[in-house]
């Protein structure tokens, strides 16, 4: 053998190697949002992505594939490789509920995804057409009950908190009112302002502008408690005692993401979480960042699955 030619791997050793070991990231990170722009879910993303970015010395790119509720970008994401350069804006749909709707779900949460953090906590605010004339929720329900399956609701997909809160107040309340599914939170709230369906259970990271300029009726807050945001604003829970439900998004990788990739990605997040403005620009929209540790992000996804799980059987809830 022509000793040059035996010699070419050992010369080019030293150009490999640099390579191999540079550090993470050494490329754009991809982080998927699986709804449409515009949503709360995009917001939240694209309030965190710049500071992580700065921090981390590579571009962070916010990819929208929505569709499903969630599900079809998480399981995207599911399936992509376990590098770190591509990650999931997870939410309440997409990781705790997509499961219990359909069982032949192709990607299981906490088998095929590694939590990072939850971001945040979001409650959503029941917001009707200024057309229909109820003035609080005792009066909503009442409509509903003289005229079962005539009024209708939108959702931002099955699945997601808006599906999960509507379904909710219907089988607490026992009225009949049509779920109309949307790709995402603003094509439902479009839907909502034009008068397509008659209410929805908006997040209040887009729906408070929409409350202040009139266009839509704010009757009641989801969640357990009254919003800092709307303190005026009663709770569902008011008139029906035990009623809550609240969104949340966090940051996963694929699973079998090297362990010092992720703590750098968990380092970075939490920074951009609790930076001032941040932290500003999210409570003044009615969002609670979270920042939590992969452990307690994991052990809350499980809690939450097997919440939902229990409602997704009592009212019959479907995937499509």
């Amino acid at each position: 053998m022509n000793k040059a030619v035996a010699l070419l791997p050992l010369l080019l050793a030293p150009l490999v190697l640099p390579a191999a070991a540079q550090p993470y990231p050494a490329k754009p990170v991809r982080i998927v949002v699986p709804f449409p722009p515009g949503g709360p879910t995009d917001i939240v993303t694209r309030l965190m992505a710049p500071k992580m970015a700065e921090a981390m010395g590579q571009q962070i790119v916010v990819d929208n594939r929505g569709g499903a509720g969630g599900a079809i970008g998480t399981e995207q994401v599911a399936k992509s490789a376990p590098d770190g350069y591509t990650l999931i804006m997870g939410t309440i749909g997409g990781l705790a509920v997509a499961k219990s709707l359909n069982p032949k779900l192709g990607y299981d949460t906490l088998r095929d995804l590694a939590p990072i953090t939850q971001s945040v906590t979001v409650t959503s605010i029941l917001v009707i057409h200024p057309s229909v004339p109820a003035k609080n929720v005792k009066e909503l329900l009442a409509l509903a009950k003289a005229a079962p399956g005539k009024m209708n609701y939108g959702s931002s997909g099955n699945g997601t908190i808006t599906h999960l809160a509507g379904e909710l107040l219907k089988l607490m309340s026992r009225v009949d009112i049509a779920h109309v599914p949307y790709k995402g939170g603003a094509p439902a709230l479009t839907a909502l302002v034009s008068g397509e369906v008659d209410l929805t259970y908006e997040n209040s990271l887009i729906i408070t502008p929409h409350i202040k300029s009139g266009r839509v009726k704010a009757l009641a807050v989801t969640g357990a408690k009254r919003s800092a945001l709307l303190p005026d604003l009663p709770t569902i829970a008011e008139t029906l005692p035990g009623y809550s439900a609240s969104g949340w998004y966090g940051l996963l990788a694929p699973a079998a993401t090297p362990k010092p990739v992720l703590v750098r990605l968990h380092s970075e997040a939490v920074k951009a979480l609790r930076a001032p403005d941040v932290i500003e620009k999210l409570s003044g929209q009615g969002a609670e960042p979270v920042a939590s540790t992969p452990e307690e992000f994991t052990a809350f996804i499980r809690s939450e699955t097997e919440k939902w799980a229990k409602l997704v059987k009592a009212a019959n809830m479907r995937a499509d």
